[in-house]
C-alpha cells in the first residue's frame, strides 16, 4: 500500500465492510494517505460488502470472524492504535457484536467512530431497510429531477450513497480529527445519507425563498427546463450540453452557432424557452457530437460533449490533468483534491503484492510470534 504520502499520512483507519458509502469514503481516507484496514466478516453473508474494484483500492485487508470473542478481542487490539472506526450497519448492530462506541471509546478514548447509515442513528426509520432512492425522496431531492409528465428521474445512486454519504462521512471525519487536535478526545459521527441529501439541496431553498424557484418540476433554471441549461442530440444520436447561463455565454453560443442575427426570446425568459430550444434543438442535429465539440473546443460557450463514463478518460482536458489513472488494468478516477506539498501516491488494487495477514498483523503492532499463530487459526482468515 502507498505510505508516507498524501496530507493524511500517518492516520490509521480500521473499516468494517460494508456497502458502498462507507467504502466510498474509506477510498476517499486511503487516496489521501491514511493507512485503511478493511476488515471483512468471515463467514458473513454474501452480499455484505461492496465488489471488488476501484472502492477497496489502497487498502490491506484482512477477515475475521466476528461471531467469537477472540475474532473481536482482534478487532479490539486493531482499534486500539487506530484513529478512526468505519461501520455502516444499521443502528445498534456493532453494540450486539461487542464493538458498539461505549466499548472501543473505552479501549481507545481518542477514536473517532464513524457511524455510516441511510437514516440516522435515531427516528422513526432508524432501523427501516433503504438505498439511494428512499434517502433523496424522503430528502425532498428525488421530486425535483426529471422531465414533466413523467416520473422523477432517479440520478443514479449519486446523491445519497456517495455526495451525501460517504464524503459528508470524510467530511465529519476531518472535523473530529481537528477537534480532537485541541481536546485530545474522540467522538462518535452519525453520518446519515438523508441529512448529506438534504444538505445537497441548500442553494434551492435559498432560491424558493427568493421567488426565484418554482415548486412545479422541470420549469426551474437548473432542471433541464431552461433553453440555455440543457442537453441537445446531435446527428449521431449523442449529446451535447448546453451551461450558457450567462448572457455573455449564451451569446458567444448563438454566435458560434450562427444564429445571432435571428429574432430569439430573451434567454432568461421562460416564456420562451420553448421556443429557444426548438431552434437550437434543429442546429445542433445538423452534426455530430465529436463536430460540435471541436467546433466549441477553444470557446466560452459552456457547450460540451456528453461523454460516457467509459470514455471519459480519453478527453483531452481529463488527459492533461490527469484526471483518470488506470490501476490493475481498469481506468478509474483519480484521488482528489490535490495538494502542493502532500501529493497523494498513484493507487495500487487492495492488498497489493497480495493479502499478508501476518504482515498486516504485525503493523498494526502484533507481535511476530502472534501474529504467526492468528494467520493459522480459525479466527483471521
Amino acid at each position: 500500500m502507498p505510505a508516507g504520502t498524501g496530507p493524511l499520512a500517518g492516520l490509521r483507519v480500521v473499516e468494517i465492510a460494508s456497502l458502498a458509502p462507507a467504502p466510498f469514503g474509506c477510498m476517499v481516507l486511503a487516496d489521501l494517505g491514511a493507512d485503511v484496514l478493511l476488515v471483512n466478516r468471515a463467514g458473513g453473508a454474501v452480499g455484505l460488502s461492496t465488489p471488488p474494484g476501484v472502492l477497496d483500492r489502497n487498502r490491506r485487508t484482512i477477515a475475521l470472524d466476528l461471531k467469537t470473542a477472540d475474532g473481536v478481542e482482534v478487532l479490539t487490539r486493531l482499534v486500539s492504535s487506530a484513529d478512526v472506526f468505519v461501520e455502516g450497519f444499521r443502528p445498534g448492530v456493532t453494540e450486539r457484536m461487542g464493538i458498539g462506541p461505549d466499548v472501543l471509546l473505552d479501549v481507545n478514548p481518542r477514536l473517532i467512530y464513524a457511524r455510516m447509515t441511510g437514516w440516522g442513528q435515531d427516528g422513526p426509520f432508524a432501523q427501516r431497510a433503504g438505498h439511494d432512492i428512499n434517502y433523496i425522496s424522503i430528502a425532498g431531492v428525488l421530486e425535483q429531477i426529471g422531465r414533466p409528465g413523467s416520473p422523477p428521474t432517479p440520478p443514479l445512486n449519486l446523491l445519497a450513497d456517495f455526495g451525501g454519504g460517504g464524503l459528508l462521512m470524510v467530511m465529519g471525519v476531518l472535523a473530529a480529527l481537528f477537534e480532537r487536535s485541541r481536546s485530545g478526545r474522540g467522538q462518535v459521527i452519525d453520518a446519515a445519507m438523508v441529512d448529506g441529501a438534504s444538505l445537497l439541496m441548500s442553494m434551492m431553498h435559498g432560491l424558493r425563498a427568493q421567488g426565484l424557484w418554482q415548486d412545479e418540476r422541470a420549469v426551474n433554471i437548473f432542471d433541464g427546463s431552461a433553453a440555455f441549461y440543457d442537453c441537445y442530440e446531435c446527428a449521431d444520436g449523442r449529446f451535447v450540453s448546453v451551461g450558457g447561463v450567462e448572457p455573455q455565454f449564451f451569446a458567444e453560443m448563438l454566435s458560434i452557432l450562427g444564429l445571432v442575427d435571428e429574432d430569439l426570446p430573451f434567454h432568461l425568459d421562460p416564456t420562451g424557452w420553448p421556443v429557444l430550444k426548438a431552434r437550437l434543438a434543429s442546429v445542433f442535429a445538423t452534426k455530430t457530437r465529436d463536430e460540435w465539440a471541436a467546433i466549441f473546443a477553444e470557446s466560452d460557450a459552456c457547450v460540451t460533449p456528453v461523454l460516457s463514463p467509459w470514455e471519459a478518460h480519453e478527453h483531452p482536458a481529463n488527459s492533461a490533468r490527469g484526471s483518470f489513472v488506470t490501476v490493475d488494468g481498469l481506468a478509474q478516477p483519480a484521488p482528489a483534491p490535490r495538494f502542493s506539498r502532500t501529493p497523494w501516491a498513484e493507487p495500487v488494487p487492495v492488498d497489493a503484492g497480495g493479502r499478508d495477514i501476518q504482515a498486516t498483523l504485525q503493523a498494526w503492532g502484533f507481535e511476530a510470534a502472534e501474529a504467526a499463530k492468528l494467520a493459522e487459526s480459525e479466527v483471521v482468515s
